[in-house]
């Protein structure tokens, strides 16, 4: 019998992997980093390899559906945004003033939103900004506003932030700041928890076979213990099979036991 052989083909059964699906691509080495961490605080192992146009993320096609839930309950992978001098970079182009303005608007956003996002907790920053602006000849100048929202996690307290994202913020857009603080007639910030992963199948995969998460540890080690338990049937069938390894092996436990029977003499 060959239980080398019968070895191998159990580990592999155990230990097999599915087909791979890509799950991102173009991610740079930060943002994929923080996608595997994520995936593996749900049990969910992913594989990172560099491409052409970046990173590329890819997890096993069973656990694609679950991979995308956690990541986006996490806000992973993080939106790209523009710096001010990718969007004012200098191409020969005359822009109208019109364009100018909605580039510094949109570049100001960004900028704002990228800031936010440093913050431990938060999930999505999404700002958005009204220059001061006369409407028309002779009328008043109207004053600048912003509008803040701020997606996040249960880790963020909003009450303990809210004061210095607003004064950030009203520094930050010019016409905005007051002496004392942002006005609340031009200022919005609104804060909205993010919903939590919540896994109804509470199952992952292991090898080519679905289990509990909760026992993905306890299957990890059987993995180890099995080729053990196997090797072990098989000597005890090689035993009763073999009537000479049988008597070989009483007999040297015989010995061993000092229970050894010799003929008696007459």
């Amino acid at each position: 019998m060959k239980w080398p052989t019968a070895l191998l083909t159990l580990c592999l059964l155990l230990t097999g992997c599915g087909q791979q699906t890509e799950l991102f691509s173009g991610l740079s080495e930060q943002d994929a980093n923080d996608v595997i961490a994520s995936l593996a605080e749900q049990h969910i192992e992913a594989d990172k390899h560099s491409a052409k146009t970046g990173i590329v993320v890819a997890v096993d096609s069973a656990e694609i559906n679950r991979a995308v839930r956690v990541l986006d309950a996490a806000g992973l992978p993080r939106r790209a945004r523009s710096s001010l001098g990718e969007i004012f970079k200098k191409e020969g182009v005359i822009s109208t003033p019109l364009e100018e303005r909605a580039r510094y608007i949109y570049a100001l956003s960004q900028e704002l939103e990228a800031t936010l996002s440093q913050i431990d907790g938060v999930v999505v920053a999404r700002v958005h900004v009204v220059l001061p602006e006369r409407v028309a000849p002779g009328e008043p100048v109207q004053p600048a506003s912003a509008a803040v929202f701020i997606k996040h996690t249960a880790a963020l307290d909003p009450d303990s932030v809210r004061g210095r994202i607003q004064q950030m913020v009203a520094s930050s857009i010019p016409g905005m700041a007051s002496g004392t603080g942002p006005d609340s007639r031009k200022f919005s910030l609104v804060f909205v928890p993010a919903a939590e992963f919540q896994d109804s199948q509470q199952l992952v995969s292991f090898g080519p076979f679905l289990v509990d998460s909760k026992q993905v540890g306890f299957w990890s080690r059987m993995v180890w213990l099995a080729p053990v338990g196997v090797l072990a049937l098989i000597v005890l069938l090689m035993l009763v099979v073999r009537a000479d390894w049988r008597a070989a092996l009483f007999g040297r436990v015989s010995r061993r036991g000092g229970g050894t029977n010799l003929p008696s003499r007459v």
